[in-house]
């Protein structure tokens, strides 16, 4: 259960990073260039752009801190995951800021703002959260990088005893050769 909260939290921290790129893009945008008036989409539009660019610090917070522990060799088969699972994540934020602009009718900016960057967001969040965790950066998933182990005792020539079974296990694996080491 520590570990979950802990994993939240830096979720949490990394995401108020990538909202604060999200509503600043977001509301320049729908502030000058994608105004409604300027362009009927245009609210949709910002979202999608500003939300593209808030993916993007999210992937990067997420890999090296969020889920360090858990992520994975295959870069590119992780981060299409990634992008899958925040398309998502976008999409819940779109259809709340389309429902309350185009069909309940609340055009305003504020309107926009709830819609989108609480109502939408706070429910893209724990969509994003379960996936993350659950798919992207699963722990039972084969493929995870290495962790380094905690230190153990040193010896004489100044290395730990715990680097050299790191490495030796890291070398194993390259070479093909993973072995169960409680095995003989």
């Amino acid at each position: 259960m520590r570990t979950l909260l802990g994993q939240f939290v830096r979720f949490a921290a990394v995401g108020g990073v990538g909202f604060i790129v999200d509503l600043g893009v977001f509301n320049l945008l729908r502030l000058t260039v994608l105004s409604p008036e300027e362009l009927h989409e245009g609210p949709v539009i910002a979202k999608v752009i500003s939300t593209t660019l808030a993916i993007a610090c999210n992937w990067i917070g997420n890999r090296l801190w969020t889920f360090r522990e858990h992520r994975g060799r295959r870069l590119v088969r992780e981060g299409v995951e990634f992008g899958v699972v925040s398309v998502g994540g976008m999409l819940i934020g779109l259809l709340c800021l389309w429902v309350s602009h185009y069909v309940l009718g609340f055009t305003g900016l504020l309107a926009d703002n709830i819609s989108s960057n609480v109502i939408g967001l706070g429910l893209g969040m724990l969509f994003r959260f379960a996936l993350y965790r659950l798919w992207v950066f699963a722990p039972h998933r084969g493929d995870r990088m290495p962790t380094a182990p905690a230190p153990a005792h040193r010896t004489e020539a100044g290395a730990t005893a715990a680097t050299g079974a790191a490495v030796s296990a890291d070398v194993d694996h390259v070479a093909g050769r993973d072995h169960d080491p409680g095995a003989a």
